[in-house]
Parts: C-alpha cells; structure tokens; sequence
C-alpha cells in the first residue's frame, strides 16, 4: 500500500507548506535524479536526424507517445499525441486548424462554444475564431444543464457544419468536476450546447484533472485533449501535449509549415506536401526532446511512488474534504463563519469534486478579508497559497457575485488580473486557493488549518468540534497505513516558527553631513514654499518636523541613519544604489534572506566609500565613484516589476557577501547611464516631470512614517505581546526614510503634499506591509505578531507610511533633507488614499 511521505525535495527543507499543486506539480528528487542519470549515460541528438544518436531520440520519444496513450487507457488506433510548449499552445492549436466554416458562405456557419467556468487561455480561443468570422457563444453550467432542450428537428439533424464545445474536466477555479459523460452526449446529439444544426466535436480540457484524477479515454472519447506535464510531474516545464481523436485529425487544417513538417517543398515556387503523420505534421521545428524523455521518468516515478492516480485521487480527495469539513464548522464566538467556501458540490463524492478548496475569509462581521491579506499572514506561516482570480473570470463572476459592469469599472479603477488589489469599496476581487497534489499530507491540512485558527480566533475560540463522523469520512478513502490519518486528536496550537540563531547587529549608524546651500537663497525659497504650502485646513495648530532620516545604501540592508543629506534625482543620494543577488542574478531580500539586515553599510561622502560591516566580518568598502572602464559590464536587472541598469561590484566584495550570508551571491549597483530609462515612475501632478527617476527601490523615492502613528500601534502590539516593546525597533522595522512627529496618528493619510525646508513632495499612496516588519532589524529573528497586530490595528488592512515623490525645485544649490525641519502639509479634497496600482507588494526593501 502507498503511503504519501516527504519526497527528498529542497522545497521541504525550510519548512514550506506547499498548497498550490492545482497551480504546478512539485517534482520529487528521485525523478530529476532519474533524468539526469539518463542524459548522463546517453547521448541523444536532433530527433529529425539520421545517426545512432538521433534515432535514439526518435524512438525514446515515440516509446512516450506510447506511455501517454497508456496513461490515458486508450492506444495510437485512436489518438494521436501532439507535443507542444504546454497546454495551451496545444488550445491555440485547436483553435487554429480547426475546419471552422465561417460566417456568409452558402453553407450553414461553424460556431465556437466554452463553458464561462473555463480557463482564460479556452476564452483566449475566441480570438482566432472571431478573426475567421467564426462566432463565439459563451454557455454557463446551468445553460449547460438544461442543454437537453435544445433537441432539433429531424430535418436538420443531418447537417455536417463542425461546432467546436469546450468544457472543463474539473475547474480550476472551484475543483467542480462536469460530467464526462457530456461528451458522448454532445457527439450523439443528445445535448446540444446550442439550437443549430450540424456536427459537434468536444475540446475536453484536461490540464487541471489529470494532475490528480485517471481520465480513461476508452470510454471517454473527447476529440481534442490539451495537457500540461508540469501539473501532474512538477517537471519538465514548458511541455505539453494535444492528444487528437484519429477521426477529427484529418480534418484539421494548417498553413504554416515548420522544420521536420514537410514531406516536400520547394523554396523557388509554392509546392509543399506534408509529412503522413499527423504529429510530424503539426509539431514544428526540433520538439523539446530531452523534456520528452524526461517525462517518461515523469511516469515511472509517479507509479512507483504512489500505485498510480486513483489512489492520487482518493488520497487527494481525502485531504480536501477533511479540510473543507473543518473550514465549514468554523465560527468566531458570535457565530459568524470564519470563511466563505464557493463550491458546487459539498465534497462528498470524489467523482464530482477535485482537491480545490476556494474561499476567502470574513471578519466577525461577515466582511471579507482581502486575499492579499490572506496571503501576506499565510507567508508568515510558510504557507503557499493561490489568489485571484485563477486565469478564470468566468467562475470568478459566477462565484463572487461580479458582474461584467464590475469587472470594467474594476479596471477603470487601476485594477488588473493578478494583481494585489483585492477589495474595492468592500467587494473582493478574487478570492483564496488552496489545492491538494499526491506529495500533501494530513500534516499540511493541519498547519493550514491552524494558520486560519490562529489568525482569526482566539484562544477561547479554538475548540473546534472534531466529531469522530468528520475524520471517519477522511480517512475511508485513503490506505490503512496511512499513520497521520489515525489520530482524532483536536488541533495543537500553532507552533512558533523556529528562526535562525542570529548574531546581534550593530546600532545603526548616525551621520552629520555639513553640507548647506548659501543663507539667502535657501531662506528665499522655503519663504515661497512656506506661502504655497501653508496647510490652511489642517487639524491642530502644532508644529510638524522631522524627528529622523535614514537610507539604505543597499536595498534590504540595515539603515544608514543620518541627521541631515543631500537629496540626488532619485531620493536621498546613494540610497539603495545597491543591491544583493543571488546566483541567478534574481534580487534577494530579507524575505528569502534575514540576515541580511545584519549588513550594515554607511557612507562617507569625504573620502568617496562606502563602507560595509557585519559582525565577525572585516569591514570592506566599495568606491562611490561609479565604474566606468571598458571591463565594466552593463547588465539588466529586474526589482519588482521594473528593469533597471546595474553592474556587477567584483569578486573581492561578492566573496565577502557569500560568506557571510553562506551561499553564493553578489553585489550589483545601479547604473547611471542616462540611456537608462526604465526605472521610472509615472505620477500625475508633479509639474516638472511626468516621469520620476526611482533608484533599486520597490514603489516610490521616499517612505515616510508618524511617530505618533508609530505610538499607536505599539500600543497594541505590546498588549498582544505581553511584553514592553521600544520604539526605536518599531521604527527600525517599518525602514522609512523619513520619521516625522505630527499631533496625531495616522493624519498623514489624509495629506495630498507636504513641503519639508525647500523641498516639496507628492503623496503617492500607503504603503502596503509584508512580512518584512516581521523582521527584527537588530537580530534578525522573526515575529509573526508583527504583521497580524498591524492588520488586527487598522481594520484588516496592513498599510503603514505614505510614499513620497519629489518634485524638485530647479535651484542652482543642492537640496538638503535635515532632521528638525518643519513639515508643511497639504490636505487633499478626498481623505481616501488609494494604493499604487502596482502587483508588487510595496513593502520597502
């Protein structure tokens, strides 16, 4: 009997929680150790070629042809297999050479029909229909279900028009399995998704059933199949396959004709002939030949790890139906429902329900909480979880209620698919996905469970009322000798997560630049500012100033406090110039990497350095002058969702971060090249420029932050800790650049722009917080109270600080920022505060 276990996977090794296997397979170490074994003791050339290893190759890859039919319970008689880069290209495909007959010929018109609970890149079809006057019809379940009505009469029953249907076998989005036996239906007539004649095939899209349910194509005879590897394997990547019904494929149409496609062509005149096979005919150029190979140690693995996918599917379906039994009986102490699960089915039947489990969840007053909120504390718990809308608006409108009116007016808003922005004016725009693959186990469905238990009960909460009749129901269908399945016992509290034992940080650096533009103008201009930015609506009569001013030289790296410094064209001079990466070039942060706060850089603007600090390290520095010999590389980097210009600071400082850090990685800096224009902000209202250069920051030049903001909150951070907190560490975690004290709490949310000495700032927006502030900027060590306490503080959001943009005055003298320099605020008509429309979260690195 098998028994699902930790696969030797590095994933597992930091404690990770993986809830996203309807999103992509984990791959177990056994089959890359396969796979590599194989590429190592063979040599396998360009499949379209005639030497010993090139035939090694055709056949190895016509040996997994063969291996995908018999996954599938059907043989090359029936089906063809069509590899292409993953699912769908394999529906472009369809949507491609399908015989369609278009509309204003003498024949009857082909029509194209989806199921609205369909993935987008099924919808997507609909384009290349529309462009050969092929009209689309959208069709929802329950349309779907009364189908039976749409009987023709006898007399048009005869017509050969080809109509394509396409429906899921399961939904991504909810897990719903529809009937396969609306294939046979639909292909005899006995449903019809609309009231026209002619002859129905049916695109069965597969790619989310398969990674946990047995599709037998012996009885289900689906025309076209599209499939992705990576949802049932984990690896390899970008491969899929169409598997063809041999009936319809020498109907298929196709004009472009690629390398190994051809029978014969000529390049002087227009004579091509195809090859016979209709895989050869259809996969164009050189396919992914060693990924091919790779997945028939994809299937070897799978089958002996786990028996094969029914029992995927029982241990699956367990998983999530103990899990959702849970989530349905849990209530905060007014009885209000801690989530809200859409689903079709009550997960009781395996044959109609797959391993999802979609939901968001409410606050005591039955309002949703946003998914990115969710998501963020989920993080805290080493829990991956889906959110959004899952490429599927269709069941994402039918689910939340969100009407096309909504989903435009959405857009209007600055929202976007995949995106963060999760409510607008109360209403989610997404929700919460958590799926189950054969790696999950019982343990994941318990710390998932108590994640939501102790993030939104509390300790008199928590008994949860486990009857005997819920864990009997998950553990009938899931093998004896499953030992974590065998105990009844209520859920533990939540452990705390262990942290690394760091070594303590340094104090942060403070610095005094005696650098100050001439008396007379500088008085001259903060008297124009002053006039203009005279706060005549402002609440309370006190003065604000500026209590505090840090930079980080190097993104995610400790403060470099200061009392005053110069002010460049991307915010504070040198700050975040810098950046760390691994060995990948992809940027690290104290997310993946908390020590890193352990760094601490400072700069002396005299002798030109910067200089670098860690304890048990020697101090290294690195020149401010920006490299620019011709051994001087410029590369392309990416922070969030923006490319900038960097160069690589040598071996001597990559050496340095590498061993203190303990793997591989390097130090990069921003380039100044002034080609270099892809790092901007666009921000409406700045008068001097609509583009504002950004340095390697996430979002915006500067974070600001309120003391008395920062009082407020550490008020009730202390009273959940049950124990003192200091403010300077509250202040250190929130990483702003500027600390101002103003007379009450959060009133620099309601400020438009705000003048500090000469210099006079947008407001851009909150600043949205993640994990980081979970971070000890001291030791390193983690807290999750941190994030939850600023979530349960401000009303289920986590924003805390306002971005700042400059608008720089045009001035013949350096701007200087100075610690004690009066803040001149301008309210802005609407007290609301919108989010930067970014899918970044914007936390400051």
């Amino acid at each position: 009997m098998w028994r699902p276990s930790r696969p030797p996977n590095p994933l597992y090794f930091g404690g990770i929680t993986y809830l996203d296997h309807a999103g992509s397979a984990l791959f177990p170490e056994s089959l890359l150790k396969a796979f590599t074994d194989d590429l190592r003791n063979n040599v396998y050339g360009n499949p379209h070629s005639q030497s010993i290893s090139s035939k090694l190759t055709y056949d190895t890859i016509e040996h997994v042809r063969y291996r995908i039919l018999q996954h599938f319970n059907t043989t090359a008689e029936d089906y063809t297999i069509i590899f292409t880069s993953g699912c769908t290209a394999a529906l472009k495909l369809v949507a491609e050479a399908f015989p369609w007959i278009p509309e204003g010929t003498k024949q009857p018109s082909s029509r194209f029909c989806y199921l609205t609970d369909s993935h987008t890149s099924v919808v997507g079809m609909r384009g290349i229909t529309a462009s050969m006057n092929v009209l689309s019809v959208p069709i929802t379940p329950k349309e779907m279900l009364l189908s039976e009505k749409n009987r023709l009469p006898a007399e048009e029953q005869n017509c050969t028009t080809p109509h394509l249907f396409s429906y899921p076998a399961q939904s991504n989005f909810s897990g719903t399995k529809y009937p396969l036996s609306w294939i046979q239906d639909i292909k005899s007539g006995k449903l019809h998704p609309i009231k026209i004649p002619g002859k129905w095939f049916v695109l069965l899209d597969a790619a989310s059933y398969v990674s946990s349910s047995p599709l037998d194509l012996g009885v289900h005879q689906a025309d076209f199949i599209p499939i992705s590897f990576y949802k049932i394997f984990g690896f390899p990547t970008g491969l899929g396959a169409l598997l063809v019904n041999n009936r319809i494929a020498p109907l298929l149409r196709k004009t472009y004709f690629g390398g190994g496609t051809a029978a014969a062509y000529l390049a002087g005149e227009d004579f091509y002939f195809p090859r016979k096979s209709i895989a050869e005919r259809f996969e164009d150029g050189t396919v992914s030949f060693l990924d091919i190979i790779a997945v028939k140690h994809g299937f070897d693995v799978l089958e002996k790890l786990t028996g094969g996918m029914e029992k995927i599917k029982q241990h699956t379906f367990a998983l999530a139906h103990y899990t959702y039994t849970v989530l349905s009986v849990l209530k905060y102490a007014n009885g209000a429902p801690v989530v809200r699960i859409y689903s079709d089915t009550d997960f009781s039947n395996p044959d109609v329900q797959g391993p999802i489990i979609n939901f968001n969840v409410l606050d005591e007053n039955g309002e949703v909480i946003g998914f990115s909120q969710v998501d963020k504390m989920a993080s805290l718990y080493n829990i991956h979880v889906r959110t959004g809308c899952f490429c599927n608006t269709g069941a994402c409108q039918m689910h939340l209620g969100i009407s096309n009116e909504d989903i435009q007016r959405n857009l209007q808003t600055g929202h976007v698919c995949g995106d963060d922005i999760d409510l607008i004016d109360g209403r989610p725009t997404g929700s919460v996905r958590i799926s189950f693959g054969y790696m999950s186990s019982f343990e994941d469905a318990q710390t998932f469970l108590k994640f939501i238990i102790a993030t939104r009960l509390s300790k008199l909460d928590t008994e949860i009322p486990f009857q005997s009749s819920v864990i009997k129901l998950a553990t009938e269908s899931v093998p004896d000798d499953h030992a974590s399945f065998n105990s009844a016992d209520k859920l533990s509290p939540i452990p705390h997560i262990l942290d690394r034992e760091l070594r303590n940080n340094s104090s942060v650096t403070k610095t005094t630049v005696n650098w100050q533009p001439p008396d007379a103008e500088a008085e001259s201009i903060r008297a124009a500012v002053s006039e203009t930015a005279v706060p005549t609506c402002r609440r309370g009569g006190k003065p604000i100033t500026v209590t505090n001013i840090y930079l980080y030289p190097i993104k995610s790296c400790s403060a470099f406090e200061v009392t005053e410094w110069p002010v460049g064209n991307q915010g504070l001079l040198y700050d975040r110039n810098w950046m760390v990466v691994n060995q990948n070039g992809v940027c690290m942060t104290q997310k993946q990497e908390p020590r890193l706060c352990l760094v601490n850089p400072s700069i002396d603007l005299k002798q030109k350095i910067m200089v670098i600090r860690a304890e048990g390290m020697d101090p290294i520095s690195v020149s401010l002058e920006e490299s620019t010999g011709n051994e001087t590389v410029i590369c392309e980097s990416k922070v969030c969702s923006h490319r900038v210009k960097t160069y690589d600071c040598g071996e001597r400082i990559a050496d340095w971060f590498s061993s203190f850090l303990g793997h591989p990685c390097r130090l990069i800096r921003q380039s100044s090249d002034t080609k270099n224009t892809s790092h901007q902000k666009s921000t409406k209202g700045l008068t001097s420029a609509t583009n504002i250069s950004l340095s390697l920051v996430n979002e915006a030049q500067y974070l600001l932050i309120n003391v008395a903001s920062i009082l407020q909150l550490k008020e009730h951070i202390s009273a959940r800790l049950e124990e003192p907190l200091e403010i300077d560490e509250l202040i250190r975690r929130f990483r702003a650049n500027i600390v101002i004290s103003a007379p009450e709490s959060f009133e620099e949310e309601e400020w438009a722009e705000i003048s500090i000495g000469a210099l006079r700032f947008q407001v851009v927006g909150p600043c949205s917080r993640c994990q980081i502030i979970c971070i000890d900027q001291q030791s390193g060590e983690r807290n999750k109270e941190f994030l939850q306490s600023l979530s349960a503080a401000r009303g289920r959001k986590t924003n805390f600080g306002i971005y700042l943009m400059n608008q720089p005055w045009r001035s013949s003298f350096p701007d200087i920022l100075s610690v004690g320099s009066q803040v001149l605020p301008v309210l802005k008509e609407n007290t609301e505060i919108q989010p930067p429309t970014s899918s970044e979260e914007k936390c400051s690195g």
